[in-house]
């Protein structure tokens, strides 16, 4: 297991750099207190703004969990005009290096230090013009500057993007990479429109574009359809613009990642922009309103991530190389009532990654069959190619752990099952040891699952009675990792006396490996710690897996 798991983390390393990041951000970036006129349209629409300051401070920490990390750039570089002195005959060797290979040095450094380079000589302001350029516009913050006070975060945003007019104008282009997340663009609605037509022009190839609220609803300009060489795109906090107006031949010629953080986007926009991005590989959404379905039709995505959008409905139509369906959702009790969407899997024939299902908000579609408790297992409800499976059930509810055994006869072939155990607050019906044992085969539990983590674990009878199935029957499993949350236990001599019971079992394979962590999250507190990167990596097998553990015993 080699990267972080969206569900308990295990180990004590810190969040990759994705989490690191967004920590930094939200140090340094943060929203503007809402505006008088806000505020009276809040009251006048009968809702109580007090707090929403707050809540847009929460959300801008949600939609920067996500974002990708600026590359390239050594944000700790520092440049002097003082060169050391000479050793030999103090010729500047630096300067008699190619255009090329400085023009590649300058576009490393943060964009001051890179802007800088232009006042050491005529060759040297060329240099910078024509350098491919990285701009980060938080890196032009004045350092030592107080976050807290709005009315410094209010000039400082406006001196911001001063610079980053002035740069974009400036710069002859390429812009390699530019991340524009702490200027105010509702105080000069042009602004945007304005620094979309610079990148478009001067071929911006990756652009992380987030509005610090309030407003929420700042309209994307059309020229936003306008970057053909945009390669990667986020987007963050903005309203979609309607495509119906648009030119028939808008597209994204070469659109490979894209990233949609809170973006008020219908239906047949996000249909739009599949059909016109012909590359397009990896599509992240995070927090979407108001899209209700998202149907999948392309021949080039193979990664579709989707976070906390709660009354969204999956519909994987036609996506012949799509490797990966990850869906991560909110606890039931973090977002009542509790909203049922389809997950439907269609042609998805590279389909090798899916998760997390869940009974209690997911009803699973497989061809045109609607998977129910007792659905018999046949090639039109089975997806072969799955190899690693995630699900969460409430096992205390007895409707949604019947679901269980119907949902893993779906997936024949499932090598790697994590499995999350959903706390019940209203325990209804718990199955015992005969249910599972009356189930009868699943061909992915007794032949081909090698790997199983239950996270969540809390030692109830239900679960006690699931594994001791599950371990009587899995004849190749040759590791179990049961994970609890932090806090679910008083003392390691209690967690241990909690799974026990499990070596009552005859376990079907006696050479399985069992090992017992615990998370260093509570229950609940680690669902927004895998970010977009980790999932649509595809150099890590195991998007799901945890690194290690905070603490490990055997039992």
């Amino acid at each position: 297991m080699d990267h972080a798991h969206h569900g308990p983390r295990c180990g004590g390393a810190p969040p990759d750099d994705g989490g690191v990041a967004a920590a930094a951000l939200d140090n340094r970036v943060r929203p503007f207190p809402m505006g008088a006129q806000t505020e009276a349209l809040l009251w006048a629409s009968g809702f109580d703004p007090t707090g929403l300051d707050a809540y847009t401070v929460n959300l801008l920490s949600r939609v920067h969990s996500v974002l990708p990390s600026s590359p390239f750039v050594s944000t700790h570089a520092a440049l002097s005009a003082l060169l050391p002195p000479p050793q030999d005959d103090g010729h500047d060797r630096i300067s008699d290096l190619p255009d090329a290979l400085l023009r590649d040095i300058v576009s490393r450094l943060p964009v001051k230090d890179g802007a800088r380079t232009a006042a050491l000589s005529s060759r040297w302001r060329g240099v910078w013009r024509s350098a491919p350029l990285v701009l980060i516009d938080y890196e032009l913050l004045p350092i030592g500057t107080d976050p807290g006070d709005p009315q410094v975060a209010h000039a400082d945003a406006r001196r911001v993007a001063d610079a980053v007019s002035s740069i974009l104008t400036a710069h002859l282009g390429p812009f390699r990479c530019v991340h524009l997340i702490c200027s105010r663009l509702d105080e000069c609605p042009d602004l945007l429109r304005r620094w979309l037509q610079l990148l478009a022009v001067k071929g911006v190839r990756e652009l992380v574009l987030v509005n610090r609220p309030w407003p929420l609803d700042i309209l994307l300009p059309a020229t936003f359809f306008a970057m053909a060489t945009i390669t990667r795109l986020y987007l963050g906090i903005f309203e979609f613009p309607d495509t119906a107006v648009l030119l028939r031949g808008a597209s994204f010629p070469h659109l490979r990642e894209l990233g949609l953080c809170f973006v008020h986007i219908q239906m047949q926009d996000m249909d739009f922009i599949l059909a016109r991005s012909p590359v397009l590989e990896i599509l992240c959404i995070q927090m979407n309103v108001p899209m209700k379905n998202l149907n999948l039709i392309s021949r080039s995505l193979r990664c579709v991530q989707v976070i906390a959008c709660a009354d969204l409905s999956i519909a994987v139509t036609d996506a012949p190389h799509l490797e990966r369906l990850i869906i991560l959702s909110w606890p039931v009790r973090d977002c009542l009532p509790t909203t049922t969407t389809t997950v439907k899997i269609g042609h998805a024939p590279a389909l090798s990654l899916l998760g997390y299902l869940d009974p209690e908000r997911h009803t699973l579609e497989i061809g045109n069959t609607v998977i129910k408790v007792g659905t018999r297992a046949s090639p039109s409800t089975m997806v072969p190619s799955v190899k690693i499976l995630g699900l969460r059930v409430c096992f205390a509810v007895r409707k949604y752990a019947k679901m269980l055994p119907s949902f893993l006869r779906c997936f024949p072939n499932v090598e790697t099952l994590h499995l999350e155990s959903n706390e019940a607050y209203e325990p209804t019906g718990k199955l015992n040891s005969k249910f599972w044992q009356e189930l009868g085969a699943i061909e992915s539990v007794q032949s081909h699952i090698k790997l199983m983590v239950f996270y969540g674990f809390r030692g109830e009878r239900s679960e006690i009675s699931f594994l001791k199935f599950f371990l009587e029957s899995a004849r190749v499993l040759t590791k179990l990792v049961i994970v609890f949350s932090k806090g679910s236990f008083t003392s390691v001599a209690e967690a241990n006396s909690k799974a026990k019971p499990l070596f009552a079992a005859k376990w079907a394979n006696k050479d399985c490996s069992h090992l017992l962590l615990e998370s260093e999250f509570q229950g609940g507190e680690d669902k927004w710690l895998m970010n977009f990167k980790t999932g649509s990596d595809f150099s890590t097998r195991d998007p799901f897996a945890c690194t290690g553990a905070l603490r490990g015993y055997n039992f």
